[in-house]
Parts: C-alpha cells; structure tokens; sequence
C-alpha cells in the first residue's frame, strides 16, 4: 500500500512564520493544473503495482482550489494508479475558504478528510502570524464542514509564540476540543530561514519564543488532552480512537508515496526524489513532458537512521524486532548499547521489544535520535 501527496503552490498571503514553496499570485494556476495531470500520467509507473491508499493535497493552500478542479485530478490519479483501496482524501484548508457551497463541492469531489490550518482562535495572534482569516472564521468554518458531513477533520494549532500566555494557550486548546475536533497537530513555533519572522527577530521588531515556555506548554497540551482522552500517537498529533492520519502514518511507518508538484517529495523504499521547487519550471519542463527532479539513491545507513528518526517519533517507537529483521544482530545490540544513557534516565523506555520516548523525553526527541545515528554502514545486513 502506498500514498500520493500533491503539493498545490499557492497561497493568498504569506504567513510570517512560513518557509513552505508557495506563490502568493494565482497567475499560473490553470497552467500548474495542466503541468500536474501530466506529470501524473508520466509517473504512474513509479509505485509499480502497489495499490493506492491515501491522497494528500497540501501546499501553499489547497483549499483555494474549487471541486471541479479537485475532481479533475483525482479522476486523473484513478486512472493512472490502482486506487481502489483509497480510505482516505485529505484536503489541507484554511479557514476564509471554507465556506458552505465550496465544503460541499470538495466532498462531491472525493474529499473525506479536512486539515485546516486555524493555528489559533485569537484575532491579535493571527494578524502577528499574518494569517488570512479570523478567529470568529475558524469557529465558524469547523460547524460549516461537520454541516456538511465531515466528521474527520484535522486542526493545526502553534504554540510558543512570544505573546501566548499559558492560560491563552489553554483556551485556545479548550476551544478545539469544545468543536469535537478529532485529531490536533500542535507545533511549537520555530524560525525557519529566510521567513519575515527570521527578518523580524534580528532587526529587533520580534521576540525569540522561549524554549522554556514552548517546553512548558508542551507539556501542559500532553496532559490536557491526554484527559480528554486523545492518543498522542506521533509527537506533535493527538487524536481520539480510530481517528489518526491514516497518510502521515504511512510516513512514520516507512511506506511508499509519490509526490505530485513543484517541491513535492517521493520514497520508493530505495530512494528519495524531490521535484523542483519553481513553479515555472515546473510547467515549462512539464510542456515538453519531462518531470524536473533530483534524485538521492539511499544507503544502508541513512535507511537506518531514517526508521530510527521516523519511529522514534511515534507512540509505538523503534521495534527491535524490525531493526534485527532489516539490519541484523548487531546493529540491533548496538542501538539497545546506545540507548541505555536515556533508558536509565527515564527518557526512554524498552516495552515489548520497542524504545519509546517517555512524556519528558518527547522534549529531546531530536537530540535523543541524533545521539542513536549510525555513521558507519551496516556491516552486517539482510537486504
């Protein structure tokens, strides 16, 4: 089973925070259309015969796409690829496009999942981030989707940000939970480079967030929806039962996907490839039916360390059992040798043949991975 991501490049306005490929003019959009239908038609062979299980249209901004053109190119891909094992179709969405006729067309076209980019609840912290829409919008656009049917929708919260007090932060979790949405993906705010907020904070006009308050209330969301009965199933996603991402599950589990669109990356289990990240080259090499990528072939020990950075990151952790079946004896010993500084200190724990990051080790997940790399190749492999 496999999954496709397409990536739509455009966006109304640019978020401060933001460092995604994204264009803010919606000149080229029935040119990108026609450069998408083709590079889908070019690469139906690249899955070879796995059967398709998750869409994901993401960006940029999705949603400013209608449902006719959204049909379009899921006609396009049920063509092209087997998808009569698809479960789910995820639409990334901002809340000024989700209103009633438009929800209605996405779910007319295939949509059964919403993710919607909401962030916050609060007006004053939205036009900090230089977001698009309201908080009374992001209210309003969760009862419009489940109006319209949707009961799997998805919602991305910051937290960390200078101005965000505990208690704003408190309520704006409260909020979500009071709409029923079913799954959360929080992220502490970061500074990407070359962002307006990067620009902000070194000419003195932004704070730097503080690690101490992200990491405060980072641990204040695990308990308050831990009560609420979410599962906090990867670091930064929380859902009630049977309601996890079905198509960033397939990341973390290390399955094949293709990435359709400028910027857009695929994995077929051997190697990694990533399209251009310009929206007219993009479509001038796509005219003369050729898709522009570069392409990396991975070694034994980037496969390694990419199951090991994957699955660290999630609620099952690393299975021993898999790290012997895909890479041997001794790389399996090794990587137990390595972990036991954060098994002793309560960071990690080893339950049925898996590590797994405690509720404070979750803070360090990105220095605990990078201490458990390998940077030798495997010596000893079953590939």
């Amino acid at each position: 089973m496999a999954g496709i991501y397409v990536h739509i490049p455009f966006c109304k306005q640019a978020c401060h925070y933001c460092n995604f490929h994204f264009s803010t003019t919606l000149n080229l959009k029935n040119d990108f259309i026609e450069a998408l239908l083709r590079e889908i038609s070019l690469r139906k062979d690249y899955l070879g015969k796995d059967a398709i299980e998750t869409i994901y249209f993401g960006g940029g901004t999705p949603s400013i796409l209608d449902g006719k053109d959204l049909e379009l190119i899921i006609e396009n891909m049920v063509h092209q690829f087997d998808c009569s094992r698809v479960t789910e179709i995820t639409l990334e969405s901002n809340p000024d496009d989700m209103e009633a006729g438009k929800i209605k067309s996405w779910k007319r076209a295939g949509i059964n999942r919403l993710s919607v980019g909401i962030q916050s609840f609060v007006d004053e912290d939205l036009k900090w981030m230089n977001r698009s829409h309201s908080g009374d919008q992001a209210e309003k656009c969760i009862h419009f989707a489940q109006d319209e049917g949707f009961s799997n929708i998805s919602a991305d919260l910051i937290y960390g940000y200078p101005q965000l007090s505990d208690d704003g932060w408190r309520k704006n979790v409260q909020k979500a939970l009071e709409l029923k949405i079913p799954h959360l993906s929080c992220y502490a705010l970061t500074i990407e480079p070359k962002t307006a907020l990067q620009h902000f904070i070194q000419a003195g006009k932004a704070e730097q967030p503080s690690a101490e308050d992200q990491a405060r209330q980072y641990i204040l969301l695990m308990q308050w929806l831990e009560d609420s009965g979410y599962e906090h199933y990867e670091i930064s996603n929380f859902s009630l039962p049977g309601m996890r991402s079905r198509h960033n599950s397939s990341y973390w589990q290390g399955k094949k996907y293709i990435g359709i669109g400028p910027s857009a990356h695929s994995y077929d289990q051997r190697s990694r490839q990533w399209n251009v990240s310009n929206n007219n080259q993009y479509i001038q090499s796509l005219k003369n039916n050729v898709v522009p990528f570069d392409t990396e072939e991975l070694t034994p020990v980037q496969e390694l360390n990419e199951y090991i950075m994957v699955s660290l990151r999630t609620r099952d952790g690393i299975n021993l059992n898999e790290i012997l079946r895909r890479f041997g004896v001794d790389i399996k010993n090794q990587l137990l040798a390595n972990s036991k500084r954060w098994l002793n200190d309560g960071n990690m724990i080893l339950h049925d043949h898996c590590l797994i990051l405690s509720r404070e080790g979750k803070l360090l997940a990105d220095g605990i991975a990078a201490h458990l790399f390998f940077e030798k190749e495997p010596s000893e492999s079953p590939r």
